[in-house]
């Protein structure tokens, strides 16, 4: 449901004010490579159209639709202060586009939706807020942190969440009076957006006044209760559509923003972890390398932003890097994901022409960096973007976009355009035959849908099955480790408590669940695949068997089985529970127990209750996810197979046009081959 807001849109389009867009142009070379494979599979399509009847020409514009909605979602996520949405507006080539001193509570994720245009304009905007389970959640437990302190009885430390809480509504309701509660689970829309509409949803203020007197457009209104924005940008200098989404973080009060993070991470395949020079990658950021371990190496770019601020970027590069490296191997991190440096201020600098604007600092590290990279002369904007590192950023990325979310839905389309242009070859081979035997084709066509029905129920049984077997022993190994890290951690307390007494604080590191969780997610899914890709196989098989029989092909026709889903990284394992939080309430909890038995029974009480929904979310939430896509990938296939059916059973008699398609026969067969070794081609080249 959707509630209009009293806000107007703008008469006219509200456009970036920068100097030198084409500076933007020049970043996104990174992703030629994707753009001429999509420009290659157009280029087959449109040779398909015009070679088909209205069926498969209807069949080339549906899989040419495919190629416009494919939108790579590239996620950000970093430290406080780090610049991560400066870093974002950058690269959206509109700086101020969002607000980039947004306090640390929020807990908004921005999506930034760049669309191919003829210039770059606001187009619209979505608002949505949170539902009223979530609120509710919030307000009567706490959110995770409330619940993690109520199982560990840290009194002291719930208290502070209530009031916290109570903080929260009142400030809430304040804004917002009686509408309050109306909000929740709604959503506001609008044709167009400026940055202070969109600071009212996502900044929050600390001043309002009565909910009678309090002006619209107040910053921070609807703040509290937004949890995901979504802006649509069309771009003149974007080739296809691309999403950059900003995300709230890891560490605030409640882990509510850690779970709304979790969430953007696991509904994308490429996650930019930015960080600040001067902080580089600490032992205090565990909860985001835990985040990105979740995710494989090769989605994930690190890019250290603000070496503007370094005093001798040239010498201090090599350092940070190498202590990044050392951080990540030694908490099981992706060591060897790629590190780029780089400065969103210098980007903004470049594109709005103001360099002479810069600091002093700055402009002594720009010079020191362009110095050691070979610049000479006066430093140009150009200089300034190159050395901003964003379009190394854009290129990195673009690389992961080809080789993987791009790249397999350009392959997916390519797998429909070899099937469809073999099912184009079966009605001509079936005309021909009829011409040649002086018969009619008339396949029944009852008995073509009802062989196809079979199949599909057939496959839906198999891999149904293969997910509940695999489930069950997936669950079991997920029980089997969460006791076995639950019998190692008592433990190794018992043997702290006769070592060194009930007076040394003791705390334990949970890697090795984490470790064992992703391990059986690993393996569940690996096991998974095969199975799917076997059920697959035969019914494309099957498919091809029921085209033969249905139209008196002599030679065998072959159909190719969908490409398996991508299964989103197991995300949930990074949640923080309570041997992540060390601090004074572990201390407190620890003073409180008396006796070993009371340690030991307590402690695995406490790490049993906080690990369990864990557990459960990748038995349930997680594995459920995996069978969902496997089944929409299958219903796909087949439905498009059955598209392609009912256009060879326009082939069901001759017609005097037939026959002028006959006598071209050999002709378009071999351009129909041609478009064939097309796909091939494309698809080895991306291999």
């Amino acid at each position: 449901m959707t509630l209009d807001d009293r806000a107007t849109t703008a008469a006219e389009p509200v456009r970036p004010r920068i100097e030198n867009p084409a500076l933007l142009a020049s970043g996104l070379d990174g992703f030629s490579g994707f753009v001429g494979r999509m420009d290659q599979m157009r280029e087959t399509l449109s040779n398909l159209a015009d070679l088909g009847d209205t069926a498969t020409a209807r069949g080339a514009g549906r899989l040419s639709a495919q190629l416009d909605l494919i939108e790579p979602a590239i996620t950000f996520i970093g430290q406080v202060k780090a610049g991560k949405t400066s870093l974002i507006n950058a690269m959206a080539g509109w700086p101020g586009l969002l607000p980039a001193d947004v306090n640390p509570w929020t807990s908004v994720v921005t999506s930034i939706h760049l669309s191919p245009a003829s210039e770059t304009a606001a187009q619209g905007a979505t608002f949505r807020f949170f539902d009223p389970s979530e609120w509710d959640r919030l307000m009567e437990k706490g959110g995770r942190m409330g619940e993690l302190a109520a199982r560990a009885g840290a009194e002291e430390e719930l208290e502070k969440v209530r009031r916290q809480v109570e903080r929260m509504r009142e400030k809430s309701q304040g804004r917002l009076g009686r509408r309050f509660e109306m909000l929740l689970g709604q959503e506001h829309r609008y044709g167009s957006f400026d940055e202070s509409m969109v600071e009212r949803y996502v900044c929050l203020g600390d001043d309002f006044e009565d909910d009678e007197g309090e002006p619209f457009d107040m910053k921070g209104r609807f703040a509290d209760i937004t949890k995901a924005a979504d802006l649509f940008v069309g771009h003149a200098n974007v080739p296809f559509k691309l999403c950059l989404r900003d995300t709230p973080g890891v560490n605030d009060t409640f882990l509510m923003r850690e779970q709304i993070t979790i969430g953007a991470i696991r509904d994308s395949r490429i996650c930019i972890l930015v960080l600040s020079a001067h902080q580089a990658l600490s032992t205090v950021d565990m909860a985001l390398i835990r985040l990105i371990s979740a995710v494989k190496a090769r989605e994930v770019v690190i890019f250290v932003n603000r070496i503007d601020e370094l005093s001798n970027p040239a010498s201090q590069i090599d350092e940070i890097r190498e202590s990044i490296r050392a951080t990540l191997k030694a908490h099981d991190g992706p060591a060897d994901a790629p590190i780029l440096f780089g400065s969103a201020a210098w980007g903004q600098h470049a594109l709005c022409g103001s360099l002479s604007d810069m600091s002093a600092d700055s402009r002594a590290a720009l010079d020191i960096l362009a110095s050691g990279d070979g610049s000479a002369g006066a430093v140009t904007p150009d200089d300034v973007w190159h050395l901003s590192g964003i379009p190394a950023l854009y290129r990195a990325i673009g690389e992961r976009v080809e080789e993987g979310v791009g790249g397999e839905a350009v392959d997916k389309v390519a797998r429909s355009v070899g099937n469809l242009a073999r099912g184009v070859n079966a009605a001509q081979m079936s005309i021909g035959l009829a011409v040649a035997d002086g018969r009619s084709v008339a396949p029944d066509m009852g008995r073509v849908r009802a062989a196809l029905d079979a199949i599909e129920a057939r496959a839906l049984s198999a891999l149904d099955a293969a997910w509940s077997a695999q489930r069950e022993d997936f669950c079991i190994r997920l029980d089997r480790s969460h006791n076995s890290f639950l019998d190692r951690a008592t433990a190794a307390l018992v043997e702290h408590l006769e070592k060194y007494g009930e007076g040394n604080v003791w705390s334990y590191e949970p890697t090795g669940l984490r470790l064992l969780l992703r391990s059986a997610c690993q393996v569940f899914g690996k096991r998974l695949q095969g199975e799917a890709r076997t059920i697959f196989a035969t019914a494309a098989d099957e498919i091809a068997a029921t085209y033969s029989d249905a139209f008196g092909l002599t030679d065998s026709l072959a159909i190719e089985p969908p490409e398996l889903p991508r299964f989103n990284p197991p995300v949930a394992i990074a949640q923080t529970i309570a041997l992540d939080v060390k601090g004074a309430w572990w201390r407190r909890w620890w003073l409180r127990r008396r006796g070993y038995r009371a340690f030991a029974s307590e402690f695995h009480k406490m790490i049993r209750e906080e690990t369990a929904p864990m557990v459960d979310e990748l038995g349930d939430a997680h594995a459920g996810a995996i069978r969902a896509d496997l089944i929409c990938t299958l219903a796909d296939f087949l439905a498009e197979q059955r598209e392609v059916v009912m256009a060879l059973a326009d082939k069901g008699g001759l017609t005097a046009d037939d026959l002028n398609r006959a006598l071209g026969l050999q002709a378009r067969a071999e351009r129909l081959q041609q478009i064939e070794s097309a796909v091939a081609t494309m698809r080895r080249a991306a291999a």
